[in-house]
């Protein structure tokens, strides 16, 4: 499993990322290519598994770029990758839904307390 992590900047219109700690990079003209790049350069030190990313603006100019390949699951492709990380502890979206349903019903439990009794 593989962890690659990018600091992406913008300057005079292009896109640019560099491995926090490590030497891969890579630029493009918008974030999509240039997240596109970056996920080619990583599988090409790593080519272990399924992919996910994750990008993220802190400025308007500046972004972080996670890129993990292989772990949950045994590793899914692109197609099967839902498939795989729902059945991973702690993975895919599967246990989001769930926290979500349980909330809802906590919810509706706490609406039929009101704080008094009928007999009171």
């Amino acid at each position: 499993m593989g962890v690659f992590t990018y600091v992406c900047k913008s300057s005079g219109g292009e896109w640019s990322g560099k491995q926090l700690s490590g030497d891969l990079e890579a630029s493009a003209a918008s974030t999509y290519d240039l997240q596109r790049k970056l996920v080619q350069t990583s599988l090409s030190a790593d080519s272990s598994g399924g992919v996910q990313s994750s990008f993220s603006l802190i400025t308007p100019s500046s972004a972080v770029f996670q890129v993990i390949i292989g772990g949950g699951g045994g590793g899914g492709s692109f197609g099967g990758g839902a498939a795989a990380g729902a059945s991973a502890p702690g993975g895919g979206a599967a246990p989001a839904k769930e926290e979500i349903e349980e909330k809802k019903e906590e919810k509706e439990e706490s609406d039929d307390d009101m704080g008094f009794s009928l007999f009171d």
